[in-house]
């Protein structure tokens, strides 16, 4: 590879992780709207903690089988289509949304006292439930394309730049929708939809006109012949674990394209569906998103109720854990990962989750009247460890899957890590409401989680870097099979 295409993949590379950084931002402005929202909705449209839990509940779990749906189409068809496609649709739904309450004229949605009737109860929750799969089209494609698009030795950190776009989005529109809401009152809670969708769908024109699904659609060689070409620069630096390592990559890069029609089927279920590494990433990675959910879905909530805060304020600090806590996180993390931990994800994902659960530990067990100052620290603490293995886990299915296989692999640790909701979502709802357990109870479950993801990650402490090995063994079987 010459100096100018050298060069010229650098660029597109760049390229490519800033879009997809702008566009997934877009996609939690549309996601991230409704938890912002929900002070508003409850004192407004007089929706309960456990209606509301309902809503993210039912939200989170079609999100997690469409990330499977949509994770088998990323490998196969094309990615920036799906993605952009996804983005268009949410931005329809939080539109309708937004206007929901006035058809009221036609569908008797509100009360006489302009309470959400079941009326509206059902339409607003089927349209958050209808997002939540057009979200499943976002982070399939996304992590394909950061796999065809970077080399494995450098995914962790490249892929946790790309993850500050789920802090980056949050905090933003935590930010938006707490100002919008202390400006003009908990009345306006419809501009926290229409106003995030205006500005997602200009991000989706952004992907549509610039995004490439890989790079030998803009003319370069793929990107394990770039991979190649830096091993050669580099392999006397390289131990003896990481040579091995990268053989058996290069063996399978040269098979990957003889992988159709039962050979492909046979792939993926040996390395996804029947890979021990895959479910023990996704079960931990379930253990990470309560907490991570907690802090994110019901944040603005515990601290003006539990903690005593105003609103606006409650959703600074959610911004800021987000903005601040959320990208330095997953940056340095991502960094730590491919610099001192040699691209084995688990073992950062590991001390991450304990970091966290410490954190929670900590901010629940503050003593009554502490100052506001320590409630944001330890919740930016927390989100600075828990955004580690948020991204991480994703790189580690991308890993462990091969290219071949990362938007399956990414997809069916995606519905274990949306199956959280049920936890996070109706499960806190109703303990937040209850009289007897409050919000201390949900403390107690997220923080018991949190210990639970620690020892399984901690359980594959020794496991390599990644699955390149094991997918040369897969394709040794199925020839022996298909001969």
């Amino acid at each position: 590879m010459d100096a100018a295409t050298k060069s010229k993949y650098i660029k597109l590379q760049w390229k490519t992780l800033i879009v997809l950084i702008v566009g997934y931002t877009c996609y939690y402005f549309l996601r991230k709207n409704f938890s912002a929202a929900i002070p508003a909705m409850e004192a407004e449209l007089g929706l309960s903690k456990v209606q509301l839990g309902i809503f993210l509940t039912l939200n989170g779990i079609v999100y997690g089988l469409s990330r499977m749906v949509n994770g088998l189409l990323a490998d196969r068809y094309s990615k920036r289509n799906l993605m952009v496609l996804g983005l268009f649709l949410s931005c329809i739904i939080n539109l309708a949304i937004c206007f929901s309450p006035r058809l009221n004229g036609f569908l008797n949605l509100l009360d006489a006292e302009g309470k959400a009737t079941m009326g509206l109860v059902y339409l607003i929750g089927s349209l958050w439930v209808l997002n939540g799969y057009v979200h499943g089209m976002g982070y399939p494609p996304t992590a394909a394309m950061m796999a065809h698009w970077f080399r494995p030795s450098e995914l962790a950190t490249k892929q946790s730049i790309w993850n500050s776009s789920h802090s980056i989005g949050a905090g933003l529109v935590m930010a938006l929708c707490g100002w919008l809401l202390s400006r003009f009152g908990y009345s306006a809670w419809n501009l926290c939809f229409i106003i995030p969708a205006a500005i997602a769908f200009i991000g989706a024109i952004v992907m549509l006109t610039t995004l490439k699904d890989d790079p030998t659609d803009c003319g370069l060689p793929p990107v394990s012949e770039f991979e190649r070409e830096t091993r050669r620069e580099t392999a006397a630096a390289l131990s003896p674990e990481e040579k091995t390592e990268q053989k058996e990559e290069k063996k399978t890069d040269r098979k990957e394209e003889q992988l159709t029609g039962s050979r492909y089927k046979k792939f993926i279920s040996r390395m996804v569906f029947r890979n021990p590494i895959i479910w023990g990433i996704s079960i931990a990675d379930f253990c990470v998103y309560v907490i991570r959910f907690t802090i994110l879905d019901w944040g603005t909530s515990f601290l003006t109720q539990y903690k005593g805060l105003d609103i606006a304020l409650a959703a600074s600090i959610v911004a800021v854990s987000e903005i601040l806590g959320g990208v330095l996180g997953t940056i340095v993390w991502g960094w730590m990962t491919d610099k001192v931990f040699k691209s084995k994800t688990l073992r950062t994902s590991a001390l991450c989750t304990l970091g966290a659960t410490l954190c929670f530990t900590a901010f629940w067990r503050m003593p009554e009247g502490a100052h506001w100052f320590w409630c944001a620290l330890f919740i930016v603490a927390s989100a600075f460890f828990i955004y580690g293995p948020q991204a991480l886990l994703g790189v580690s299915c991308s890993q462990y899957g091969t290219r071949r296989a990362s938007g399956s692999a990414n997809g069916l640790c995606g519905i274990f890590c949306y199956a959280a909701t049920f936890i996070s979502g109706i499960g806190f709802g109703a303990l937040a409401d209850h009289p007897e357990y409050g919000w201390n109870a949900v403390f107690v479950v997220a923080i018991v989680f949190g210990f639970i993801g620690t020892a399984i990650l901690a359980a594959f402490w020794n496991a390599p870097a990644n699955g390149y090995a094991r997918a040369e063994r897969v394709m040794a079987e199925i020839d022996k099979e298909e001969a």
